[in-house]
């Protein structure tokens, strides 16, 4: 079993999210812009499928383990709803509640984050 670093894991997800607030926030800019094709990020699991765990040494005799980096994918979002004039299928309602879901994970990460580094500390002071 391979060891999972927290930390890298909230700054991965931390760096996803922000790529997702900037697309949902592209999408508003350009809501009404004719032919704009609402796009947003791919799922956060398929980033971690990607991301594999490889082995390096810093020292001779020292092994360590190290995330690959996996880049953020945007993509056309699938879009089943009637189509406007101006071929735009930016819908604000549902950016408005991507950008909420942003803002949550945000918090959730932020907060598991602070939480494992208060049982770091109070293990290091013993």
């Amino acid at each position: 079993m391979e060891p999972v670093n927290l930390f890298d894991l909230a700054t991965r997800q931390s760096q996803w999210l922000a790529v997702r607030q900037t697309a949902i926030a592209g999408n508003i800019a350009n809501v009404n812009t004719p032919g704009y094709l609402a796009r947003d990020v791919e799922p956060f699991e398929k980033v971690l499928d990607r991301t594999g765990m490889t082995l390096g040494s810093t020292q001779p005799g020292h092994m360590g383990f190290g995330a690959t980096e996996a880049s953020f994918r945007t993509q056309v979002q699938e879009y089943n709803g009637a189509l406007l004039p101006s071929k735009n299928t930016v819908v604000v309602e549902n950016e408005l509640m991507k950008a909420g879901e942003v803002r949550r994970a945000f918090e959730m990460n932020t907060a598991i984050v602070k939480a494992f580094h208060g049982m770091l500390l109070s293990v290091s002071k013993g």
